[in-house]
């Protein structure tokens, strides 16, 4: 690394769940196990060697966070750089937005898309976030080369459940649910609807651009027999935007953006059906999943561009020496076949099938392996094969776990970068149908320190990742004053390399405390440094229960410095970005035993900051609402 990573020092944390709250003074405290969806089959969180993050429910309902981008801002080794609140991208440990695979209850968000653009999506249903940071293609294929996000929203609890939610501020939401389990099965229905007005992002005055979005989900399942569970999971959104103009004859970045009432629309669909069949006494499981994914998006009346992808996946899961709930040595197979399309190039669908294995083993000495293996057959481009391995071992009568991973990734190309043939503001992109998939490789180590008394742990991980291949837009001639620009895979390699610590810690019965920091090292071929990925990230919570526990004060602070990102009005020349500091405040307190009142201040002291250069983020906003659940 190029400077002393001085701030290791910084703990770093998300709260510790509010049910360890109630042990008694001098107890351990007894957390709930995490089971992560990581792997072809879940996994115990304790044991997973591969670096990662869990953000529950109860963690964003205290911390009053409201969309999902905002949720992942400062987790460890995780950045969000947004061109105003209704296009954001997330990266992990410095690799482009495409490189990391988003998730919806195992399902691929962005149906023919190569990223999802993250914008008003609710946290109101989700149960809890899932972040796998490195390499993971053996497990998802292409576009997980950096990493995995998977959202998972709330499954339906035993007996009958229902409740809803209101709020309102700088515009308003509401949602509703309902749920019925018995004995065989159980079925969920949620709405919500937020009308977000927004903010200015030009930041000169002007109107206000917002995100109104509306979202169904039904998921269910059944035993159909002793052995046979089958189930369905639904979720469609609707979502209109607003956004400003560029004005590509500024001088600075003041006037770069101007206030205009350009607006866009995004549909999204995301529905899988599957059926779980136990034999052997449960020590085979096998399943098999159907997964659709549908993305239209249209921006001031354009033709709708649509995207989808189908997947069929079949899994088998076999305990070596027991139960494939409960073995110590587990193998698992894992065979998909994908097929995609997109309407930026009509006739140009991709196939590929791929084939995966699994080694799983929990030994005595308290070392976890995990190893996997996988091929992919593609039709558009060549054969890749990726591989996994995992390994943690926690140190017996030793307060300490070390785990570390190696693994690699790829990343097929783009539609638009294949095929593309459009013009924006005398600018034109054609496509270059010879660009070869980037390929990712990458290892990290780590160390996680448990407190005594079980009141928390801290994690150090070292990553250091190399990227080939990378995809990078350059300009093939100017006539007429229309400048063209194709794609091309560069030379050399990208290297990327850190720091991710990660903390959390129950510092006195009612106070918990916690943080993040992630130090980035990201270089192109040339040696030049990556743009809108931050060098330094820090964040820091604190929540408090008060009133015998019937109140809660969560207080957030997030410090970002180190930004680097291109001035298209200056020819492009790379600047770095002022630092800054946001901090925010949330409070919940329950008037009942099922209705709880909420309120949220956002940006408390009016910071003007911003990600990109020209374009504003929003401004100190206040929100107050109610919770209700029975």
């Amino acid at each position: 690394m190029r400077r002393p990573i001085c701030l290791l020092a910084t703990l770093v944390a998300l709260p510790v769940t509010a049910a360890a709250q109630g042990a008694a003074p001098g107890e351990p405290i007894l957390l709930d196990e995490i089971v992560l969806t990581a792997g072809i089959t879940p996994v115990a969180q304790d044991g997973y060697a591969r670096a990662h993050t869990v953000l529950t429910a109860t963690e964003i309902e205290d911390r009053g966070i409201a969309t999902v981008q905002d949720a992942l801002r400062a987790l460890p080794g995780v950045s969000v750089s947004g061109s105003g609140a209704s296009i954001a991208q997330v990266r992990i440990r410095g690799a482009e937005a495409n490189h990391t695979l988003i998730l919806i209850d195992g399902i691929e968000a962005a149906g023919g898309e190569d990223e999802y653009v993250l914008t008003g999506l609710e946290t109101t249903d989700i149960d809890r976030i899932e972040v796998l940071r490195g390499p993971q293609s053996v497990f998802y294929g292409s576009n997980a080369s950096a990493g995995v996000i998977n959202i998972i929203t709330r499954d339906a609890p035993q007996g009958l459940s229902y409740g809803g939610s209101v709020e309102a501020g700088n515009g308003g939401a509401a949602s509703v649910h309902v749920s019925r389990r018995g004995e065989r099965g159980g079925l969920r229905l949620s709405l919500s609807a937020r009308d977000d007005l927004g903010y200015d992002q030009s930041g000169d005055g002007g109107g206000k651009d917002g995100i109104n979005r509306k979202t169904a989900v039904l998921s269910g399942d059944v035993l159909a027999t002793d052995d046979l569970r089958l189930g369905v999971a639904l979720r469609q959104s609707t979502e209109d935007y607003g956004f400003d103009a560029e004005n590509f004859a500024a001088t600075d970045a003041e006037s770069y953006l101007v206030d205009a009432d350009l607006f866009g629309r995004r549909d999204e669909f995301q529905g899988g059906v599957w059926a779980e069949y136990t034999a052997l006494d449960g020590r085979l499981v096998q399943r098999l999943d159907y997964q659709h994914s549908i993305t239209r998006q249209s921006q001031d009346n354009s033709p709708f561009r649509r995207g989808q992808t189908e997947k069929l996946k079949y899994r088998a899961s076999l305990g070596l020496d027991g139960s494939a709930a409960d073995a110590s040595q587990l193998l698992n197979l894992l065979a998909e076949h994908q097929r995609d399309s997109n309407s930026t190039a009509p006739g140009q669908s991709r196939e590929m099938s791929s084939v995966a294995l699994e080694y799983r083993a929990m030994l005595a000495s308290g070392l976890d392996v995990q190893a996997g293996l996988r091929h992919d057959a593609n039709r558009v481009f060549a054969d890749f094969t990726s591989w996994n391995l995992g390994l943690s071992w926690q140190m017996p009568d030793r307060p300490f776990r070390l785990h570390a991973s190696a693994g690699t990734g790829l990343v097929n190309p783009s539609y638009f970068e294949l095929y593309a043939d459009a013009g924006f503001f005398g600018t034109v992109y054609q496509g270059n149908p010879d660009l070869r998939p980037e390929k990712n490789s990458g290892f990290d180590l780590g160390v996680e320190a448990q407190l005594p008394d079980g009141r928390g742990t801290i994690d150090v991980t070292y990553f250091n990742e190399t990227l080939e291949d990378e995809i990078t837009d350059y300009l093939v001639g100017i006539e007429d004053g229309v400048a063209f620009y194709s794609y091309r895979n560069q030379s050399g390699e990208s290297p990327r390399q850190g720091v991710e610590v990660a903390a959390r810690i129950l510092a006195t019965d009612s106070l918990t405390l916690g943080a993040s920091y992630t130090y980035l090292d990201a270089e192109n071929p040339d040696g030049s440094v990556k743009t809108r990925r931050p060098r330094h990230e820090a964040g820091l919570t604190a929540t408090l229960a008060i009133l015998d526990g019937r109140g809660s004060v969560t207080g957030d602070l997030r410090h970002v410095a180190g930004t680097f990102d291109a001035q298209i009005w200056n020819d492009g020349i790379v600047e770095e970005l002022p630092s800054y500091t946001v901090v925010n405040l949330a409070a919940g307190y329950d008037l009942t035993p099922n209705v709880r009142a909420t309120a949220r201040v956002v940006n408390l002291f009016d910071r003007d900051y911003s990600d990109v250069w020209g374009f504003a983020n929003q401004g100190r906003t206040g929100t107050i609402g109610l919770q209700a659940r029975w």
